[in-house]
């Protein structure tokens, strides 16, 4: 068994390399990556454990990376969350601070439109791969697909806030509906 310095150094350097692909759709859009690694690859957490945090993560208030924090926590105490925090938060604030300090001597506004065209559908793929993964991961009964349908329908042709739509999934969740 590794020990958590390991796990902390490994989790440092995978999530450090994909914070620096976190564009448009942000760290969120990188979870099934993540989910991967700490999953498959490496076994650290399982897969329920990976999706509660994300979804705790997504419904607390705060910033919605938090959840690498947990599993990081959970695959290596302490190390572990303090590796996946300073790996999505440290590379992104220093390309930020050096993009406020350069950027305007380096770029003119013509490289930066087309930076931006070529980067949204990056975006777009990328959050659409996240919902896919935490789809395949949430819902597998024949009970979690109706509802998954039924949301995924009044999100779609009404205007009702998803807080409500999260408040009746936490209700069946603790009647143990779903």
């Amino acid at each position: 068994m590794d020990s958590p310095w390991s796990i902390g150094g490994q989790i440092l350097l995978h999530f450090t390399l994909l914070s620096l692909m976190a564009i448009g759709g942000g760290v969120v859009a990188l979870s099934p990556e993540m989910m991967r690694f700490m999953t498959e690859t490496h076994q650290w957490v399982s897969h329920q454990v990976f999706v509660e945090a994300f979804t705790l993560a997504q419904v607390a208030p705060g910033p919605n990376f938090l959840f690498a924090t947990i599993v990081g926590y959970r695959a290596a105490g302490v190390i572990g969350a303090a590796a996946a925090t300073v790996a999505l938060v440290g590379p992104p604030s220093l390309l930020a601070v050096l993009a406020l300090r350069y950027g305007n001597r380096l770029v003119d506004q013509s490289f930066g439109t087309r930076v931006r065209l070529a980067v949204l559908p990056l975006s777009i793929g990328m959050m659409a791969a996240t919902s896919w993964s935490l789809t395949l991961m949430a819902v597998q009964t024949v009970t979690q697909i109706g509802l998954f349908a039924a949301a995924v329908a009044v999100l779609v042709w009404t205007r009702l806030n998803p807080l409500w739509l999260i408040a009746v999934g936490g209700v069946l969740g603790a009647l143990k509906i779903v």
